[in-house]
């Protein structure tokens, strides 16, 4: 039989083990309830959250924290190095862009989109498909554009499903089929995207993919315009004045 001291020690060290197992998802789960500097203190001690988390307050610069892209790209980058598909994609969205303290190098960005697209991040994809689109930081590649635009659609993204109507629908970087181009457009518009709303509209209009339809033309045109589409407040203006 176990004395009576040595299950306490027992007892003692199961609750240890369970306490520090359990710290982690604790400090996960009340993130971003702590204050700036306390996260400053996890980031700095290697925690990928706190990291992506500090480099966000440096991005938007809201409240105390004043809005710094190089420190940022500082946070995002050293998640990014702990194999982290948000601080990957996030470090080469500044480098992609640049900023007063970090250079503008699309070359930089591109091997970061691949990196966090290969892991399923569907905003790298996306943007890995555009730089193969428009040859931004690497040799345009209509075929891989669209392959990473799809992979980004099918994870139910807007922006890479738009823009895969407007490839089906221009007919230049692979023939023409305006039923896949209503069928991306109608996916994103039903996502919220403005342009997405403003381009089915434009099909309805037209009867290109679909039945001509100038009420569902009208209402997805006065839908893109109050989300701020100016060209969709244009075509409204078009068609009911």
């Amino acid at each position: 039989m176990f004395g009576a001291k040595k299950i306490l020690r027992n007892l003692a060290l199961i609750t240890i083990t369970l306490v520090l197992a359990s710290s982690p998802v604790l400090a996960q789960s009340t993130l971003e309830t702590l204050s700036f500097w306390k996260r400053i203190k996890l980031a700095q001690a290697g925690d990928i959250e706190a990291q992506i988390s500090v480099a966000a307050d440096y991005e938007k610069g809201e409240g105390e924290i004043k809005k710094d892209l190089f420190k940022a790209a500082t946070w995002y980058r050293r998640a990014a190095k702990q194999g982290d598909a948000t601080g990957q994609f996030k470090l080469a969205r500044i480098l992609h862009t640049g900023s007063k303290r970090v250079k503008k190098s699309p070359q930089l960005a591109v091997p970061l989109y691949e990196t966090a697209a290969k892991q399923g991040n569907a905003d790298a994809q996306f943007w890995l498909g555009y730089s193969y689109q428009y040859g931004e930081g690497v040799k345009a590649e209509p075929k891989l554009a669209i392959s990473w635009y799809e992979k980004a659609a099918a994870s139910n993204h807007a922006e890479a499903q738009n823009n895969l109507g407007l490839i089906f629908l221009d007919g230049k970087l692979v023939k023409r089929n305006l039923a896949k181009a209503f069928e991306m457009f109608r996916k994103a518009a039903d996502a919220g995207n403005a342009w997405a709303m403003n381009n089915l509209g434009g099909l309805y209009e037209m009867g290109w993919g679909t039945k001509i339809d100038r009420d569902k033309a009208i209402s997805l045109y006065e839908r893109a315009s109050k989300k701020g589409n100016e060209p969709a407040g244009r075509n409204l203006t078009r068609l009911t004045s």
